[in-house]
């Protein structure tokens, strides 16, 4: 059996970062719904993070979006941050709500356009300096939607280019992480539709550009325990975008559709040295919740990412590998449904108890009055949201 007293350290360094967006109003592609005591600013998210982090314990980071997260000065950002116990995560750049990038930003056929998204890509790595953010992470909705609309291999091409700058200007501790999505908005060809071609344009950068895998960005079926252990294998894993998906990006909380795939993955991070501070894998939530109240839907995320983390690090590995070189596939299969199959509510209860926390983050965080005080407080003025 696992080690108890491991896997409790295990659970105790284990970090999660919170997106900044999920904080805000957001709907489905025909309406956002909003909700009150929604945060108003990039000063107000951040204090709902803290709320997280409070209840969990392991939550400090917050990924920023910019120009969703602009704010005139982002040091006082950083110092705000700090003061709530918190610190700036990734930033991630936003080239697709512009008109501008109708036919795309970094790959679009007018110099122009893709200028103006590059020049955006080295605002966000400034924006990084001062906040002392590691991570640029990089999403392209970029593509085309009928044969012939552009050529493939010249998108490639500016693709490639942009990311060379970018990755020029980055300081020596500083890193791109570059996500793909099988489709959507574009439907004939994506420029980024795959781990393949992400981990393609990171080898070609150097080693300070590494691949995120979002799990909802996938074709139904495709084994992303595989794309994560290869990655891991090749030090190309830079983090991930943990949500659900149903059909396609649903951006739901994680582990609401497929608990046992988010054991499966995690049980290839645990397995392949990704929960290692030198892996410089970076767990992050990328969810949109719609119809759910914003802060404890992110705390519920990241308890399942938690619970289905202690369920891999229970997997009894030496009986695993012992079952696996005699070829025995039922009790190889056997070890890890074991674990899987393992109730850690009570472990995870006592590791956060021991940590003077609420052994349940959900009914702590309802019982603190937040909830009552932020929709008594934030009256007026413009909600956050999508594209706020």
């Amino acid at each position: 059996m696992a080690d108890r007293s491991a896997v409790k350290d295990a659970l105790r360094a284990q970090r999660i970062e919170t997106p900044s967006w999920g904080y805000g109003n957001s709907g489905t592609r025909f309406k956002v719904f909003a909700q009150p005591g929604v945060p108003r600013d990039p000063f107000e998210k951040l204090a709902d993070a803290a709320q997280v982090h409070a209840a969990t314990g392991i939550t400090p980071k917050v990924s920023l979006h910019i120009p969703w997260d602009r704010v005139e000065d982002y040091g006082a950002l950083s110092t705000h941050a700090r003061e709530l116990g918190l610190e700036i995560g990734a930033i991630n750049a936003n080239v697709f709500q512009d008109e501008d990038y109708k036919l795309g930003s970094v790959t679009h056929p007018d110099l122009r356009v893709r200028r103006k998204a590059l020049d955006h890509l080295l605002e966000c790595v400034d924006i990084m300096d001062v906040t002392g953010s590691r991570d640029l992470k990089l999403w392209f909705s970029d593509g085309t939607n009928y044969p012939g609309q552009d050529d493939i291999s010249a998108r490639q091409q500016r693709l490639s280019d942009a990311l060379s700058e970018v990755y020029g200007r980055l300081g020596d501790d500083q890193r791109i992480l570059l996500e793909y999505k099988l489709f959507e908005p574009a439907f004939y060809t994506t420029d980024v539709p795959d781990w393949g071609t992400a981990y393609a344009h990171c080898l070609r950068l150097g080693p300070r550009a590494a691949v995120v895998v979002d799990t909802g960005h996938h074709a139904p079926g495709t084994n992303i325990e595989f794309i994560v252990a290869f990655l891991l294998r090749e030090g190309k894993l830079g983090g991930f975008d943990f949500n659900s998906r149903f059909y396609a990006d649903d951006d739901l909380m994680v582990g609401a559709a497929d608990p046992f795939q988010l054991f499966r993955i995690l049980h290839e991070v645990a397995g392949n040295g990704g929960f290692a501070p030198e892996a410089g894998v970076a767990f992050m939530l990328d969810q949109c919740h719609n119809i759910e109240a914003k802060i404890p839907a992110i705390i519920r995320s990241v308890m399942n990412v938690q619970e289905a983390t202690a369920k891999a690090l229970l997997v009894d590995r030496p009986a695993l590998t012992a079952a696996q070189n005699a070829g025995d596939v039922l009790g190889a299969n056997e070890v890890l449904m074991d674990a899987y199959a393992t109730d850690v509510r009570p472990l995870l209860a006592e590791v956060r108890a021991e940590a003077g926390r609420d052994p349940n983050p959900v009914a702590a965080y309802r019982a603190g009055g937040w909830a009552e005080k932020i929709v008594a407080e934030r009256v007026g003025g413009a909600q956050a949201g999508w594209g706020a």
